[in-house]
């Protein structure tokens, strides 16, 4: 009877030997069983495949300043009159340089200068750098795209400026001066933007210490105060 049990029961899962081939039982996988597959994090997925994940904000990045650049190159073959070349490089410049400042910075580096006037008048320049997590940060195309377009022009402005000089061709050389002005200002101000997280790091902890030390001295001149008083009744 017990081989008789063994040899025709048969357990939940396991089906018995085939009848045709014989082959001994093969176990099924439970339908409920979770199959976990690592297929990575979806964020990390979706950072890769957006190398540039604001490209309106890198299009117009390089677009005011290389069609400035180009218009100046080439302005001779599309129009002869000065006054309309001269303008519309500085409205190109112009718009470039408001862009970098308030809109593509922010976007592509997380970077963002102003200058801003107390109650008293005085003059304060802020430069910020924007602390966020890897995934929200901009992706390392966008940097070296900011970075490259905002160091090269300058340098092709420079150029110009030196071309323009010894061709004497002085009408130029105002406009050469306001790109080389214009765009030097946001190199700058990024920079220090850049720069100064490592600092405002250090200002934070010494006034975090500076403030942490007050309590310090204010318990300690408050006990002072007590033992002299005590010592005078003590006296008396």
């Amino acid at each position: 009877r017990r081989r008789a049990v063994r040899g025709g029961g048969r357990r939940r899962g396991f089906p018995g030997p085939s009848p045709l081939t014989g082959s001994p039982p093969q176990a099924l996988v439970d339908d409920t069983e979770d199959v976990s597959l690592d297929f990575g994090s979806e964020e990390e997925l979706a950072l890769r495949k957006a190398r540039i994940r604001h490209p309106l904000a890198t299009f117009f990045h390089l677009f005011f300043r290389v069609s400035a650049i180009i218009t100046y190159l080439f302005c001779d073959w599309f129009s002869n009159s000065f006054v309309a070349c001269f303008v519309t490089i500085l409205l190109l410049l112009s718009f470039d340089f408001w862009s970098v400042k308030n809109v593509t910075g922010r976007l592509l580096v997380g970077l963002r200068w102003w200058n801003q006037i107390d109650e008293d008048g005085k003059s304060h320049w802020v430069f910020e750098a924007k602390r966020v997590p890897t995934i929200a940060a901009s992706t390392e195309a966008e940097a070296r795209i900011f970075w490259l377009g905002l160091i090269i022009c300058p340098v092709i402005w420079t150029v110009f400026f030196f071309s323009t000089l010894f061709s004497l061709k002085l009408k130029w050389l105002a406009l050469v001066i306001a790109g080389i002005s214009l765009q030097t200002a946001n190199l700058y101000g990024y920079i220090h933007c850049k720069l100064g997280g490592q600092k405002s790091i250090s200002r934070v902890t010494s006034r975090f210490f500076v403030t942490a030390d007050v309590p310090k001295r204010q318990t300690r001149g408050i006990s002072e105060d007590r033992t002299e008083e005590r010592g005078k009744t003590g006296t008396r």
